[in-house]
């Protein structure tokens, strides 16, 4: 025998006062009930990185990250928690409001995390590489990502307490613009890190000592490999969030726990992994906070992220290789 879930539906009783003996599974916001065992294994596993991330933010002061990753794996624990409370009362609102602003928008501050790695890698390799000024990339990318987490937390706030059909599907849909600006500035990020990556490989890096110490490392270049491994799998993910809201609460992948638990929660659990077993602290050597850029201009009128001040003393003291002095040479006579 299938087990339905519309096997004992009454429509009479409010969804907000059902439960399982008064009504069925398809009058709840699932036609499953979530599982307890793999919900518990993401709530402690997202709980558990938070740990080593405020260890690693605080030893190496990666704080803007540090905030950033922090934030975004607080939500998914909030996020996995209401669905297990949601394992124990199907029809609980309150909780599954909580589920689905906290799940969508976590990824959000984990992407702002990522972001702010490559204005720091941008510094390093040299900002003369980069079609764009780390403050360009930085404040286009968070403002991206700021109004996708609004449009995500909004349009959740409204599908959960819409009193209508029509009023709901509004609300997923004001939800799935969120998502899908999400996933388009994520795929702009990717194109953005493959144009940095080629312009590099083609021009000439930034010649200071410390700047060629940093990236000569081994752990350097797995960090960058971790990079956009991170970025792709919150894009694979922001990718299937559509898809499952854009056929709504009763469609198929919405009630695919599986499908979520691999195309959801993997993938962020993946990115973590990225960004915390490949933590940028150890991979800049203490550097992070010096290739840093800044908002304000400096005394000559230029933006006082156009230069990189990595060990600026290093770098008077180092002897000219070839390269450098032909660079030089070639500035002094233009």
């Amino acid at each position: 025998m299938v087990d339905s879930p519309y096997v004992g539906c009454n429509f009479t009783i409010p969804s907000n006062e059902c439960t399982l003996e008064t009504c069925c599974r398809a009058q709840g916001v699932f036609t499953f009930i979530p599982s307890w065992g793999g919900n518990l294994f993401y709530t402690i596993f997202f709980g558990v990185f938070i740990v080593p991330q405020i260890g690693l933010g605080i030893f190496y002061k990666t704080w803007g990250l540090m905030v950033a990753m922090i934030i975004g794996l607080v939500l998914e624990v909030l996020g996995y928690v209401a669905k297990l409370q949601l394992h124990n009362n199907l029809f609980s609102s309150d909780s599954f409001l909580l589920y689905l602003i906290t799940i969508t928008i976590g990824p959000v501050f984990i992407s702002a995390a990522i972001y702010l790695c490559l204005t720091r890698i941008i510094m390093l390799y040299g900002q003369h590489l980069s079609r764009f000024a780390p403050k360009t990339i930085a404040i286009t990318f968070m403002t991206s990502d700021f109004c996708s987490l609004v449009l995500q937390a909004a349009g959740g706030a409204i599908a959960d307490t819409a009193d209508t059909d029509s009023l709901s599907q509004s609300g997923i849909d004001i939800m799935i613009a969120g998502l899908f600006l999400q996933a388009i500035s994520l795929a702009v990020f990717l194109l953005v890190i493959a144009d940095f990556a080629l312009r590099c490989k083609r021009g000439v890096l930034n010649m200071d000592h410390e700047s060629q110490r940093v990236r000569n490392r081994p752990v350097f270049k797995v960090f960058l490999v971790s990079i956009v491994l991170a970025t792709v799998f919150i894009l694979i993910r922001s990718a299937y969030r559509v898809a499952e809201l854009w056929e709504g609460f009763r469609g198929d992948i919405w009630n695919n726990e599986t499908e979520f638990f691999i195309l959801d929660g993997a993938m962020i659990a993946l990115a973590t992994i990225c960004l915390t077993a490949f933590h940028p602290g150890p991979a800049f050597a203490g550097q992070w906070n010096v290739a840093n850029w800044s908002f304000r201009k400096s005394k000559a009128g230029s933006k006082s992220g156009e230069h990189l001040p990595i060990k600026e003393e290093n770098q008077k003291m180092e002897q000219p290789t070839p390269l450098t002095g032909y660079y030089n040479a070639s500035h002094r006579l233009n």
